[in-house]
């Protein structure tokens, strides 16, 4: 419990250390719009690749309907910020709770799937939520919704840390272990009275909610959002990130929101090579670390077994 306490607030200093660098270059115009936009889209596919890998990597739910509960968050915060007036702030608590309520809607009945069905089912609802917002008039239809810029650095890095913090210590509790059972072996978690269903729907509404948060974050720094932006496609490149991490490594997931976040960035200038140097990126990665950059494993792991003494178990005697 103390090394576990001590590496949490570790990582709580180096938290306010990065955040307090990047402010300050932001507001000695040392760090441009350019570069600051591109930390807030790193920060925000962070969150979702996160929120995701807590539905996927943890409790072993195949969802491919993440891109869904992200327009729902940032359709209503837009509702909340431009429609009724309120502060940016409520948005994103808003807009996270409706997502979650999403999550919770599509989750009961359709949890009680497996694999490729239930990946099939979270397709559908994330096509049902486009469809909906795409002939509602109120938020702009086809046409899309203006949206006032209000994400910030101070915003985006608060629901990035809270974000981290909540899963990684849903995951540590005894309800991240059950869900980890839940994952490795459906069956026998059921039959050791592991109720599964319920971390299932749980897992599922946590992570809903946040990607709901990140909906209200990237509705409030694009100026319009548009249904069109929340297709399938856009699902699937949330699902790359927590592939590509490696499934069940939560630091994985942030490493690959990195690297394909700025990868994608900056081959923007070539759009027609864009993609094929994207895809070259994946499968290079994949074909070398075909279990991820993580695979299962966190960052931590690493440094413990530097820590651990040579010729001996790293877990002493």
């Amino acid at each position: 419990m103390k090394k576990t306490s001590k590496q949490f607030w570790l990582f709580i200093a180096l938290g306010i250390v990065v955040f307090a660098v990047i402010q300050f270059l932001i507001m000695n115009g040392m760090l441009d719009q350019y570069y600051s936009n591109t930390i807030i889209l790193i920060s925000i596919n962070i969150i979702l690749a996160v929120s995701l890998h807590l539905i996927i990597g943890i409790t072993g739910q195949f969802s491919i309907g993440h891109a869904g509960f992200l327009a729902v968050g940032a359709y209503i915060s837009a509702i909340v910020t431009m429609k009724l007036g309120l502060p940016f702030f409520l948005a994103i608590i808003v807009g996270g709770i409706v997502a979650a309520l999403a999550g919770l809607v599509v989750g009961i009945p359709s949890l009680r799937l497996k694999g490729d069905y239930l990946a099939i089912a979270t397709l559908g609802f994330a096509e049902i939520i486009r469809i909906i917002f795409l002939n509602i008039d109120y938020v702009g239809g086809a046409s899309g919704m203006q949206v006032e810029h209000m994400t910030t650095w101070t915003y985006t890095f608060i629901c990035l840390a809270i974000t981290i913090i909540v899963i990684v210590n849903f995951t540590n509790s005894r309800h991240g272990i059950a869900s980890i059972s839940v994952r490795e072996n459906e069956v026998a978690a059921d039959a050791m009275g592991i109720n599964t269903t319920y971390y299932k729907v749980a897992a599922f509404a946590i992570g809903s909610f946040f990607a709901g948060v990140a909906g209200a974050l990237y509705s409030h720094n694009f100026y319009i959002i548009q249904p069109s932006q929340f297709g399938f496609l856009k699902s699937f490149d949330i699902l790359i990130l927590v592939v590509l991490g490696g499934l069940g490594s939560l630091s994985g997931a942030v490493l690959s929101a990195i690297l394909l976040t700025v990868v994608s960035t900056y081959l923007q200038g070539y759009p027609e090579t864009r993609m094929i140097i994207y895809s070259l990126v994946l499968i290079i990665v994949m074909l070398y670390r075909p279990k991820g950059l993580m695979g299962t494993m966190e960052i931590t792991d690493y440094f413990k077994s530097w820590r651990a003494p040579k010729g001996g178990s790293q877990y002493g005697k």
